[in-house]
C-alpha cells in the first residue's frame, strides 16, 4: 500500500470529526570509519504513521511504525477513541483546508549506497594522504532522505521530500594525545572537499604539538560557524512565544509581554528561517506530529513563509501556533527547519579574523551544552578536540580544555565582529538539526569559568 492510498484509507476508516494523517517514508545510506580504514557501510528503510484525530476539541494521537495495511483498523480506532476521552484542547483551531502538491502522486524518494559514488574514492585519498602524515581519521558519513506524506480531512494533500547528509571527520595523532576535529552538512555529498577537511585537521594536529595551558577568565574568543550554530540554535529552539508571554524565558519582558521589538545588540545581525534559502530547504508547510507549547496538530499545513527572528539587531519575532498568536497578538510565525545568521556586509574570514588578532583564543568546537537559568539563557559546556592560541595574527599552540558559562543572547549584545556567512554543521546538536548557515564571531569576554580535563 502506497502512502498516498494508506492515508485515504486511515480518512475513510474514522469517524472522528475532523483527522490529520501523516506518513513519513524514510531511507538511509552511510559510511563509518576508523583508523584510515573504512569499517562498516549499511542502509535501511523506515515507515511511521501517525494518526490525528479530532473529536470536538478532543485530540488523540496514535503513531505507529512499519503499519500493515490489516491494522490499519485497530490504530484508527485507537486514536478516536483517545480524541473522544481526551480534554479540550486549548489550541483548537480550524484545519487548514485545501492545498495540494504538485508531486502529491509521486512516489517516495530514496537513497543508496549510490550517493556516496564521488565522496568514497575522495575519502580513501584522504586515508592515505592522512597515513602519510602520520595521523589517522575517525567518524562517518551519512545520508537520509525523508518523504513526507500529509493528508487531511479537509482536502489538505501534501508532500516534502527531505535530504540530510553531514560528514563528520576527526584526526588523531598516532598516541592519540592530539585531537581535532571538523564537520560537513550537505544535500548529496557532491559538495563535500574532503581534502581541504583533511588538511584544515592536520593543520590542527600541527598546531597542537606546542602545548599551552591557561587559567580560567574572561578571554577575547574566536568562535568558527560550528560553534556559532550549537549557541543561536538553542537560542532558537528557546524562542517559544508562549513561554515568553508567561515570564518563563529571556524573552520575557519583566514588564509582562515579551521582549519582541527590543534591540538585542547595536550590530545589524539578521537571524532567520526561510523554506527555500539554498543548500539549506526545508519543509515549506507546517509538520507537527504532535502539540506542544510551540506547536500545534491544529496547524498542520499552514504555509511558511521567510521569516526575521531578529532583525538590525532588534527582536522581531518568536516562535508562534495560532493559538499563541492570539495570546500575543503578534504574527502568526511558526517554526521553520533551518536557520541562518547574517552580519553586515564585507564580513571577513575566520583566518583574516585570526591574522588581526593581537591575542585570543580559537574555539573550534563545543560540546556538552546545557541549559543553567533560563530566565538569561545562561548556558555551560566544554570545549573540545581543539583550543588554540592565537598571538599577534598566528595560532601558536593548543591550550587546555574549558567549562564555559555563556548565554547566547548576552553573547548578542557584546560581540564586536561578525564575519562571512557560510554552510555549517552543529557539533553538539547535529543529530537534530543540521540546516545552518554561520558566522564566525569575535567576543572580547568569552567567560572561561574553569579548567576542564575533558580530552
Amino acid at each position: 500500500m502506497s502512502p498516498q492510498e494508506m492515508i485515504e484509507k486511515v480518512l475513510d476508516l474514522s469517524t472522528a470529526d475532523d483527522v490529520v494523517v501523516i506518513v513519513d517514508e524514510g531511507s538511509s545510506a552511510n559510511l563509518r570509519f576508523a583508523g584510515n580504514t573504512l569499517t562498516t557501510n549499511g542502509v535501511s528503510r523506515s515507515s511511521q504513521l501517525t494518526v490525528i484525530s479530532i473529536v470536538g476539541r478532543g485530540v488523540g494521537v496514535v503513531s505507529r511504525a512499519a503499519v500493515r495495511p490489516e491494522q490499519l483498523a485497530d490504530i484508527v480506532a485507537a486514536a478516536d477513541h483517545a480524541a473522544e476521552d481526551a480534554q479540550p484542547s486549548e489550541d483548537a483551531r480550524p484545519l487548514v483546508e485545501g492545498d495540494r502538491s504538485a508531486d502529491w502522486d509521486a512516489p517516495a524518494d530514496v537513497t543508496s549506497i549510490k550517493v556516496f559514488g564521488a565522496f568514497a574514492p575522495a575519502l580513501g585519498e584522504a586515508f592515505a594522504a592522512a597515513e602519510a602524515g602520520g595521523r589517522k581519521l575517525y567518524g562517518f558519513a551519512e545520508h537520509i532522505v525523508t518523504t513526507t506524506f500529509m493528508g487531511t480531512s479537509t482536502g489538505t494533500r501534501l508532500r516534502h521530500t527531505q535530504p540530510t547528509g553531514r560528514l563528520e571527520l576527526n584526526a588523531k595523532s598516532p598516541d592519540m594525545k592530539r585531537s581535532a576535529w571538523t564537520g560537513v552538512a550537505t544535500r548529496d555529498f557532491s559538495d563535500v572537499d574532503v581534502a581541504a577537511l583533511d588538511a584544515s585537521l592536520a593543520q590542527r594536529l600541527e598546531w597542537a604539538k606546542n602545548r599551552i595551558d591557561l587559567p580560567a577568565g574572561r578571554y577575547e574568543a574566536l568562535l568558527p560557524p560550528t560553534a556559532v550554530s550549537d549557541l543561536m540554535i538553542y537560542l532558537y529552539w528557546k524562542a517559544g512565544a508562549r513561554d515568553a508571554l508567561e515570564g518563563r524565558t529571556v524573552f520575557s519582558s519583566p514588564g509582562g509581554g515579551t521582549r519582541v521589538g527590543e534591540t538585542l545588540s547595536e550590530l545589524p545581525i539578521h537571524l532567520s528561517g526561510a523554506p527555500a534559502a539554498p543548500g539549506i530547504e526545508c519543509a515549506p508547510f507546517v509538520v507537527a506530529h504532535a502539540s506542544s507549547r510551540q506547536s500545534s496538530v491544529f496547524d498542520n499545513g499552514l504555509p511558511l513563509a521567510p521569516t526575521d527572528w531578529i532583525a538590525e539587531g532588534r527582536l522581531a519575532n518568536l516562535l508562534q501556533t495560532r493559538y499563541s498568536a492570539e495570546l500575543t497578538g503578534l504574527s502568526l510565525t511558526p517554526d521553520i527547519d533551518n536557520l541562518i545568521m547574517r552580519g553586515p556586509e564585507g564580513g571577513r574570514s575566520l583566518e583574516e579574523m585570526i591574522a588581526s588578532t593581537e591575542r585570543g583564543l580559537l574555539l573550534t568546537c563545543l560540546w556538552y551544552i546545557r541549559e543553567v537559568d533560563p530566565q538569561t539563557l545562561l548556558l555551560t559546556g566544554l570545549t573540545r578536540d581543539g583550543v588554540y592560541l592565537i598571538e599577534n595574527g598566528e595560532v601558536v599552540g593548543e591550550v587546555n580544555n574549558f567549562r564555559f558559562n555563556e548565554s547566547p543572547v548576552d553573547l548578542l549584545r557584546r560581540l564586536t565582529e561578525i564575519g562571512t556567512s557560510e554552510q555549517t554543521l552543529p557539533r553538539e546538536w547535529s543529530d537534530y538539526f543540521t540546516r545552518a548557515i554561520m558566522p564566525p564571531i569575535r567576543v572580547p569576554d568569552f567567560n572561561m569559568s574553569t579548567v576542564s580535563q575533558a580530552s
